[in-house]
């Protein structure tokens, strides 16, 4: 009968690996407000560009991209991004990512303000996927990587690691 105890997990289970995918830098034009609908508080975010710098793959982000807010009664914004990626060989990468941010009420309302405050003083997180059809690329089709976000007056900083 199971105990509910980690203690009889194999050493894979009991820790996350992972490798520095990217770093990646959004610009995003001011949100457009779509306000209280009877569900959510939301915003969406248009993203106007960007790039993405690591070792296996660079590049900028494509204008057109989407950042749909749900700002929650609990004061945490959700998240829910569609982009593509254009690698500095061509190649195209559709990248979808959901995330969370919080913090303490002064820290967001400076934020939200287009103030940077430190980025120890709240949590910002993604989890992220890609697809692609180009070949020398489709590892990325079979990976799901993790991210630390920063907000900045033009739009979000991301470092972005793969799960291994």
């Amino acid at each position: 009968m199971p105990t509910g105890s980690s203690e009889d997990l194999p050493e894979a289970l009991t820790q996350l690996q992972t490798r520095l995918l990217f770093a990646m830098r959004l610009e995003v034009r001011k949100p457009q407000v779509v306000g209280a609908t009877p569900g959510p508080y939301r915003r969406v975010g248009v993203i106007s560009g960007g790039s993405f710098d690591g070792e296996r793959l660079s590049g900028e982000i494509l204008e057109g991209g989407n950042d749909w807010q749900t700002v929650r009664s609990d004061g945490a914004t959700t998240i829910d991004v569609r982009l593509v990626l254009r690698t500095v060989d061509d190649a195209l990468i559709g990248m979808t990512y959901h995330g969370m941010r919080h913090g303490p009420p002064q820290i967001l309302k400076r934020i939200d303000s287009g103030e940077v405050v430190d980025p120890a003083s709240y949590y910002f997180r993604i989890s992220a996927l890609f697809e692609t059809s180009a070949s020398r690329y489709a590892w990325i089709n079979r990976i799901i990587a993790v991210g630390i976000g920063h907000r900045r007056a033009d739009g979000p900083i991301y470092t972005l690691f793969e799960l291994l």
